[in-house]
């Protein structure tokens, strides 16, 4: 509501057109319950356009899960090492835990880090402690990174222990000239078109579900973008023939940069759309 200037009347007069994270979008679906009084309408109504509502308790109308089955699937696919906490929170958290399962397999343990190095570049000759296990400290001093390579890699030089150490990391940031003209030609959305979607927050893409010269219906989903580990659908706000869509999956974007344009005087012939679709 901040980003976009909203207050509490125009968020829900301009609710069908704006994207909501979808925590909120679940939230009003009853995924979580019902709050005392019910839901407000037609804030409700608007936000969902159409989707699947709960009533009454959530889990009293999902099928009972069989966790045994569960266990066995986890450690298929993680190893013997799942415990019964985890198997828990696959049940409740299926996508998370499986994040959270990637992440470890990848990098190990991340819980050993301290909170600011975790969340933050180390500063040059920083030194930080890293507690393997009890009566098993590591000093780990960064003390500078190297030039990129032509394998797109950099050296990152450190000490472990007092001891020089050097490793290649993947650069993910590209060059700083790429960086530059990258911001140079990201085209922001028009806010006085209905049709020029424009990002609701700073984010990354995690799918594209639109495609250029497609005709969509309003409230179809367009792209789905991720943003401090939560999840925004940005939805159609209006129905028309797609002009233009300037993001592919992975992208960095900023918040209102233009991900989607859409015609909305453009339509399609039906039967086009269906011969199109038998070739």
């Amino acid at each position: 509501m901040v980003a976009n200037g909203l207050n509490e009347k125009t968020v829900v007069e301009k609710a069908e057109e704006l994207s909501f994270p979808q925590s909120v979008v679940e939230f009003m679906q009853g995924y979580i319950g019902q709050p005392v009084g019910g839901f407000p309408e037609p804030f409700r109504s608007r936000v969902l356009k159409g989707k699947s509502i709960v009533n009454g308790r959530p889990g009293g109308s999902i099928p009972a899960s069989d966790l045994d089955s569960l266990e066995e699937q986890l450690k298929a696919k993680y190893g013997p090492s799942i415990t019964d906490l985890d198997v828990m929170s696959a049940a409740l958290y299926p996508k998370v835990f499986d994040d959270f399962q990637k992440m470890r397999n990848q990098f190990s343990d991340l819980t050993v880090l301290p909170t600011k190095a975790f969340l933050s570049p180390m500063a040059v000759d920083e030194e930080i402690v890293v507690s393997l296990e009890k009566g098993q400290d590591v000093f780990i001093k960064f003390k500078a990174v190297g030039e990129l390579l032509p394998n797109g890699q950099r050296e990152v030089f450190f000490e472990l222990n007092g001891v020089p150490r050097v490793i290649e990391v993947r650069d993910r940031t590209g060059t700083r000239k790429d960086s530059v003209a990258q911001m140079q030609v990201r085209e922001l959305a028009d806010p006085d078109k209905l049709g020029s979607i424009g990002a609701p927050m700073s984010g990354t893409v995690l799918q594209v579900l639109a495609k250029a010269g497609s005709f969509v219906d309003a409230g179809e989903p367009l792209v789905v973008l991720s943003a401090m580990k939560m999840e925004t659908t940005v939805s159609a706000p209006c129905s028309g023939t797609l002009q233009h869509v300037t993001v592919t999956k992975g992208d960095s974007i900023s918040a209102g940069e233009l991900l989607v344009l859409i015609d909305e005087g453009a339509s399609v012939d039906v039967e086009d759309v269906k011969e199109t679709a038998r070739a």
